[in-house]
């Protein structure tokens, strides 16, 4: 008692001699340090360094001295923790502790509230999301009971931003000590803050994820045009070049997320620390790749409740796998060389912070490992190494004082010390009640109470002895000194026994109070000890189900543990249409080898060690080349919030692991231009992908390929359909089919302008992005896609091209093509349309299914597109569509949906046609290729075959057997008490057209002090 009241005077004292100096005192000063000298501990200096029996002292909350046989001054408070541990304090990297909540937006709020630029007062840049200006240190207020939750954890010191924007401003480091907000920070300016969250800004722009990246691209742009100009001031640009000299985190989610962050990094020069959602797993080669460090929190999903088989069917694949593989992430990342702290952030319950990390360690994540990830490495990334992170001398005194090895399961963390302050997280002197005991008082004669389990988690069983022997389970509680205990002995008496007491002796112990007979008879009680508990034998303990299934890639059903590869393959006797002059051969060989058509033609030799396939009796086409699609998009496909956007790229928002790649590999597609939406006049730039299905993003891509642009015309871009009420306030322009060629006017006139200044030597002209896209259109270095149907805005497009100086390459849809065929021919423009839709919204009530055949006949390169996932599957039959509407022979037919979007996209050279040299990709039919029985039996895209309709089969199998494996496990899991939760539906993705409208609340942080999560609800209408 009497060193527990030193230790008390001693710590109050401490706290006098930290009160800040600029701060006044109501009263006499007095000034005195906190010593402390704590022995015979096990100290853990850092990941690779154990002191045995050794000494720390600790002065002014900073560490004086740590080793063995260190001499002890006069003065100090020492403390004795013999078999006990010390470790280093531990250290979150990314919390939002201490920040203000922001101010929620409600779902959908901003819809028809058009905020063009920014309304917040101030020399501040044109958009909200960009927001640098913002300063953690300005705005951060200690939280006692956030504190406390951190402390309890091991934590003594966080990085804590505002997580709020694309720009977030600065983050500060600070300890968990609970002095004023001054004296606890450790780092003012810790890093510059990034994601692709607008989080709360009202200004419409971005909406979707393309326009978050060109956001971001055209800040960084700003801000180095800013260092040079005399023009303006701007805060936001000034803070942002202020920044860049801190360390730049980025939260990016997920990994696809990372590598689009990364792409931003290396263009601009930078290096991100990227803060994640914790499933690395998935593309561990890339993100190895990046050479980046890493932020990784342990928000393992639980188990979902799917025993009822319809609860099943509401979980997706990708959703099964990741609950599996989400605790080897640790793990995989500590095996893959990566840099990585851990962080607790986005945990909903604190509790589960120490079970998470334990479930990683049993997947293999070591302890050297966590304790760096937790304590030196989140030190170097945020600046503070020299203050945390270890325990040497002149560091802060910020350690954690536990009963045995921090990581094993029963250890306790007694206390936490926090720059040389004391939190008591559980009493180190905490009297072990445990043992059999001897009950005494009335009506409790020959009661024993037998106490077993640990302090904290006490179980009681009681027994009578004599006469009336009988046994019960009772209930003990504990709280300090103080033991509340009952039970119910079912006879003599009968009822509830309930006892109140203390801890009258330590040694041996001995307990005594007040007790309330059943009758309500209050009387005194005592228990002695007679015999320590011994536990019955344990049951052993059931080890977790350690066995995982492999990753997949793409992680999605039908993925592979192994990319397929190219083959050489020489295919036999089928009937080859191969789009040349050479037209359709009847039982010829085709060979490839190395990813080329190597050869055509009958008897061919194959090389040595080629696959030879018998195609007797099926037919081989080139590779559907769709060039109207929204597959493989993620974050949306519509920039709409202004009429010209041609900064976005679809390019940057890829989504690799969408399943329609591989089911439009099933219907023989190879090839698709993936557009922007229609919402805008002009649209984002588009993307040309071969559908390799299980490469990265960026692998998808068709190499050289030249750049489109989409633009659109009619009902979506004029806001007909959009369902805004009128009168709504700043309604985007424009509103008419006027107002939408003014636009195109407006628009070229700035790209003239723009290059004009840029051409100029000594010009310091601001690097815009948008009018960089629309200089390369007048330089016919890219090439437009519009979206149209009516005659007139037809040739109002076309108009307008003449008299500004550029080309229109391809009108899409226009299923009024048969009227302006021949304007069309005459410039050299491509039709690509549906076969046979009409009438499904006004605009397109004049449309005819003849109308690609009367282009064709014209001389319009004529294609027919998809514009629908679905209808992607079965383009052959579209293409035989043409035939019957229009007598178009069998031959040209094929090509609308092979060659010539080939020719439309300028790729010819490469793909639509089977010819040696070109691409091999091509398709193995089951007949001939326009029947609508006709069944894509084999699809090859680059050599490769990534489409077997016999490996589909067993795929299919091993998919269902697979799904079925992990739900066994979620069933066990939830047999041994782990908690669940219901299945949603969640992880299905959106299904987007032409006209897909998500509200601006995808892009919004609906939890800005917690998890961020992302709404996905599809405005889309039914029209084209």
């Amino acid at each position: 008692m009497k060193k527990l009241l030193l230790l008390c005077f001693a710590m109050a004292a401490f706290h006098l001699c930290h009160a800040q100096q600029t701060f006044p005192v109501n009263g006499a000063w007095d000034v005195r340090p906190g010593q402390y000298a704590f022995t015979n501990a096990n100290i853990v200096v850092n990941a690779g360094q154990t002191i045995s029996n050794g000494v720390l002292l600790v002065k002014d909350r900073v560490i004086e001295s740590v080793g063995q046989n260190v001499a002890i001054p006069k003065g100090y408070v020492v403390v004795d923790l013999k078999g006990k541990y010390i470790y280093p304090g531990l250290i979150d990297a990314y919390t939002t502790y201490g920040m203000p909540e922001a101010p929620r937006q409600a779902f959908g709020s901003g819809r028809f509230q058009i905020v063009p630029t920014s309304t917040k007062p101030g020399a501040y840049g044109w958009n909200e999301a960009i927001r640098p200006e913002m300063n953690a240190k300005a705005i951060f207020h200690g939280d006692d009971k956030k504190a406390e939750e951190l402390k309890k954890n091991g934590f003594g010191a966080v990085q804590s931003l505002i997580h709020d924007g694309i720009a977030r401003g600065t983050s500060v480091v600070v300890s968990l000590g609970d002095e004023r907000d001054n004296e606890v920070m450790l780092n003012d300016e810790a890093a510059a803050h990034y994601s692709f969250s607008k989080g709360t800004a009202a200004t419409n722009y971005p909406s979707s994820l393309m326009g978050s990246i060109a956001l971001l691209r055209q800040t960084y742009y700003d801000a180095d045009w800013y260092k040079n100009q005399k023009e303006e001031y701007n805060i936001s640009l000034a803070e942002f070049n202020a920044e860049q000299n801190l360390p730049q985190i980025f939260e990016a989610g997920d990994v696809l997320n990372v590598l689009r962050a990364d792409k931003i990094a290396k263009e601009f020069g930078k290096q991100y620390i990227f803060k994640t959602d914790g499933e690395e797993y998935r593309r561990m080669d890339a993100m190895k790749a990046t050479g980046s460090s890493f932020i990784i929190p342990l928000t393992f999903p639980e188990p979902y409740d799917i025993e009822d088989p319809l609860d099943a069917k509401n979980i997706s694949y990708e959703q099964l796998k990741n609950w599996e593989l989400a605790p080897t992430n640790p793990a995989a990342m500590e095996k893959a060389g990566i840099k990585f702290a851990i962080t607790s952030y986005g945990l909903q319950n604190a509790k589960d912070f120490w079970t998470n990390l334990r479930k990683a360690m049993d997947y293999g994540l070591s302890e050297k490992q966590a304790l760096l990830s937790l304590t030196q490495i989140p030190a170097e990334m945020l600046g503070v190494s020299d203050k945390v992170g270890s325990l040497s001398k002149g560091k802060l005194a910020n350690f954690i004082i536990t009963s045995d090895d921090l990581f094993k399961k029963d250890n306790i963390i007694y206390e936490n010390w926090v720059e040389g302050r004391q939190y008591v997280v559980s009493r180190m002197d905490v009297t072990d009640l445990c043992g059999i005991y001897s009950l005494a008082g009335d009506e409790l004669a020959n009661i024993k109470l037998k106490i077993g389990g640990t302090p904290g988690a006490y179980d009681l069983n009681v027994e009578r002895t004599g006469a009336d022997s009988t046994r019960a389970k009772g209930t003990i509680k504990r709280s300090g000194d103080i033991v509340t205990i009952y039970f119910d002995l079912k006879n003599k008496p009968a009822g509830s026994i309930r006892l109140s007491g203390y801890i009258t002796s330590a040694s041996p112990v001995a307990l005594a109070g007040d007790a309330i007979l059943p009758d309500g008879t209050f009387t005194r009680w005592t228990a002695t000890l007679t015999a320590p508990f011994t536990p019955s034998t344990p049951k052993p303990e059931t080890k977790p189900d350690l066995e995982v299934g492999p990753v997949v890639y793409p992680f999605a059903p039908f993925g592979n543990t192994e990319l397929p590869k190219q083959e050489t393959t020489l295919f036999k006797n089928a009937t080859v249409w191969t789009n040349e002059k050479e037209g359709i051969l009847k039982n010829a060989d085709v060979l490839i080898e190395n990813g080329k058509i190597k050869a055509i033609g009958k008897d061919l030799k194959a090389p040595a060690g080629a696959k030879i396939v018998d195609a007797t009796g099926k037919h081989i086409s080139p590779g559907i080349v769709d060039e109207h699609s929204h597959i493989a998009v993620t974050g949306g496909v519509n920039e709409g919030t202004q009429a010209v956007t041609s900064e976005v790229r679809i390019g940057d928002v890829l989504d690799s692991e969408d399943i329609q790649l591989y089911r439009q590999l099933a219907g023989g597609v190879t090839t698709s231009q993936i557009l922007h939406g229609s919402a805008n006049p002009i649209g984002g730039q588009t993307m040309l992908i071969k559908h390799r299905w299980g490469v990265l993003p960026e692998q998808m891509k068709l190499e050289g390929a030249p750049g489109f642009i989409k633009f659109a015309l009619g009902e979506n871009v004029k806001q007909s359909n959009w369902g805004i009420p009128q009168g709504t306030a700043n309604m985007r322009f424009p509103q008419t089919r006027m107002g939408v060629e003014q636009v195109y006017v407006d628009a070229f006139t700035r790209a003239k302008e723009y290059e004009a200044a840029r051409a100029v030597k000594g010009n310091h002209v601001r690097r815009d992005l948008e009018l960089d896209a629309l200089a390369e259109i007048l330089n016919d270095t890219r090439h437009i896609t519009c979206h149209s149907y009516v005659q007139s805005e037809i040739n109002m497009l076309m108009h307008v091209a003449d008299s500004m100086g550029f080309k229109v390459n391809t009108f899409t849809h226009i299923l009024e093509g048969y009227k302006v065929a021949d304007k069309m021919k005459a410039r050299g423009i491509a039709g690509s349309t549906f076969s046979d839709w009409w009438a499904y919204k006004m605009e397109v009530q004049e449309a005819i299914p003849y109308n690609g055949a009367i282009m064709h006949d014209v001389g319009v390169t004529t294609a027919f597109n998809s514009d629908d996932e679905e209808m992607a599957r079965r383009l052959n039959q579209e293409a035989g569509k043409a035939v019957t509407y229009g007598k178009v022979s069998e031959e040209e037919a094929l090509k609308f949906v092979t060659l010539n979007p080939a020719k439309m996209l300028h790729v010819d050279n490469r793909i639509g046609s089977l010819k040696p040299g070109k691409d091999a990709d091509l398709v193995v039919w089951s007949a001939d290729p326009l029947s609508i029985y006709a069944v894509a039996e084999k699809t090859y895209v680059d050599g490769i075959p990534y489409w077997d309709i016999d490996k589909d089969a067993a795929k299919q199998k091993a998919l269902k057997a697979d799904e079925a494996r992990i739900i066994q496990k979620m069933i066990a899991a939830k047999n041994k008490g782990e908690a669940t939760q219901r299945p949603t539906g969640g992880g299905r993705r959106p299904h987007y057209t032409c006209d897909t409208i998500e509200d601006d609340a995808y892009v919004v942080a609906d939890d800005y002090n917690g998890m961020q999560s992302k709404s996905t609800v599809d405005k889309s209408k039914d029209q084209q």
